[in-house]
């Protein structure tokens, strides 16, 4: 069953890094500062605006969703941390098959004139069943993992709060 308190961001936030996840969930949001967040906010608003059907379930936001194809759309900046896009997109499949309904997944990379269909595996399953039991952990954590220094570090908005 699932946990209504874990979204998406933190699935890919924990694919991504495990401080970051911890920071955003204790509600320490960073997000307001970092001109990419913002640029990657205006590609969202101003791509596929007459698709434009966003819904708010239980924490989860997903930017467009096709009732009549029954296909959900991730709307991403670019391919840089592809795969916790992934494993966001699959998250929520995983939560809409776990309230009956059957979708399936659209990543569409609008800069890139790119889209990616992606469908979710039994294997997929164990594995954010294993993920969202890690993310509650992290989240219930008193002090946030340590930092991970990976080259892309340098982008996140998180930055100043590991590095300084």
């Amino acid at each position: 069953m699932l946990k209504p308190i874990i979204t998406g961001t933190q699935v890919a936030y924990y694919i991504v890094c495990q401080r970051k996840l911890w920071l955003f969930s204790k509600n320490i949001s960073m997000e307001h500062t970092s001109e990419l967040v913002e640029i990657g906010k205006l590609i969202h608003e101003n791509s596929y605006q007459r698709k434009r059907k966003e819904i708010n379930l239980e924490g989860i936001k997903i930017d467009i969703l096709d009732a009549k194809t029954g296909v959900i759309h991730e709307v991403k900046k670019s391919k840089s941390l592809e795969e916790s896009h992934l494993w966001q997109i699959k998250y929520y499949i995983y939560y809409f098959k776990n309230i009956g309904i059957e979708v399936e997944g659209i990543i569409d990379y609008p800069k890139l004139r790119r889209r990616e269909r992606i469908t979710l595996s039994d294997a997929d399953i164990l594995k954010l069943n294993d993920t969202l039991s890690k993310v509650e952990k992290i989240n219930n954590q008193s002090f946030p993992p340590p930092v991970i220094n990976k080259p892309y570090c340098k982008k996140c908005s998180y930055y100043e709060l590991c590095y300084c």
